[in-house]
């Protein structure tokens, strides 16, 4: 199964220029493979002046962890739907290059579980183009209670 931009948007919780993903490549329960474009978009919100620095890089990591829980909780024997979550923490991470807007071509954004519960998951991430690792780490995700509307 692959998922396009209109379809990833409708999965995590954001919209707009701030969904940041454009393909789901690939997934299992613990990977997914995702591509993007927006790094050469002139309206990247997170963009500062002319620049996208390589922090940008953890966003779009972020959203392909986040895309991950939502797959998961969909698949999953109730049909749960996902929680929100932020990023609590972030280790290991490896810089190989300082922006992202000077980078050809698609960037490819592939996250692995590396362990979860009910309250946290623990993600591998890297950040790629077609020629060079970009960035590259380990991000813990806590998971908020769900919230009556």
């Amino acid at each position: 199964m692959q998922l396009d931009r209109t379809q990833i948007c409708q999965r995590i919780p954001h919209a707009g220029d701030m969904c940041l993903l454009d393909k789901m490549l690939a997934w299992d329960e613990s990977h997914i493979k995702c591509s993007a474009k927006s790094h050469l978009n002139n309206a990247n919100p997170l963009r500062t002046g002319n620049t996208l620095t390589i922090m940008a890089a953890i966003e779009y990591a972020g959203q392909a962890m986040a895309l991950h829980g939502g797959l998961i909780a969909a698949e999953g024997p109730d049909g749960n739907r996902p929680r929100k979550g932020y990023l609590a923490s972030l280790r290991n991470i490896v810089v190989n290059h300082q922006t992202l807007d000077d980078l050809p071509g698609d960037l490819l954004i592939e996250v692995e579980l590396l362990m979860g519960d009910s309250d946290s998951s623990l993600y591998a991430f890297s950040v790629s183009t077609a020629n060079a690792l970009v960035i590259s780490g380990r991000a813990a995700v806590k998971l908020l209670e769900e919230m009556e509307t």
